[in-house]
């Protein structure tokens, strides 16, 4: 299976998707990315988004749902 990966170094992609943050560690707040997973057919269209994901379980989340297309 061939797919895209996206490389975001400005931050457009993330502040478009609602990815960039306020976050806190330990009473400080810094911004960061919200650890997040998009699956975009290939018309480009949003099929299903994950927030604040985990890594148990999320890959056969995210693969059940690929494989649904």
């Amino acid at each position: 299976m061939n797919f895209t990966l996206l490389s975001d170094e400005e931050g457009t992609v993330c502040d478009a998707y609602g990815s960039w943050v306020e976050k806190s560690m330990y009473g400080r707040k810094y911004m960061g990315i919200d650890r997040s997973t998009f699956l975009i057919d290939e018309t480009g269209t949003l099929k299903s988004e994950w927030r604040k994901v985990k890594v148990a379980g999320h890959v056969a989340e995210v693969l059940a749902a690929v494989q649904a297309l």
